[in-house]
């Protein structure tokens, strides 16, 4: 369970850092915009930035995230 949220917080530390980075380098990027981006809710992608939560990701959702984002997805584990 420890390894677990210490990956999630990992992932979604990143998630938020590349989110950003695509705001100051292309445009506007909300929590709002990517989770209309990738079809999944706001409230999930809040859950994933947040380190108060510990919210999973599934991997497709990684990857759509990596894709909108123009970011490997191995980024996310660094």
């Amino acid at each position: 369970m420890k390894n677990e949220k210490i990956v999630n917080n990992m992932v979604g530390k990143n998630i938020k850092k590349y989110r950003l980075l695509y705001r100051i380098n292309s445009g506007e990027m909300t929590q709002s915009d990517l989770a209309k981006s990738i079809g999944v809710s706001v409230s999930l992608i809040g859950g994933m930035e947040s380190t108060k939560v510990n919210q999973g990701i599934s991997l497709y959702n990684l990857y759509k995230i990596s894709k909108v984002l123009g970011v490997p997805i191995n980024k996310f584990f660094e």
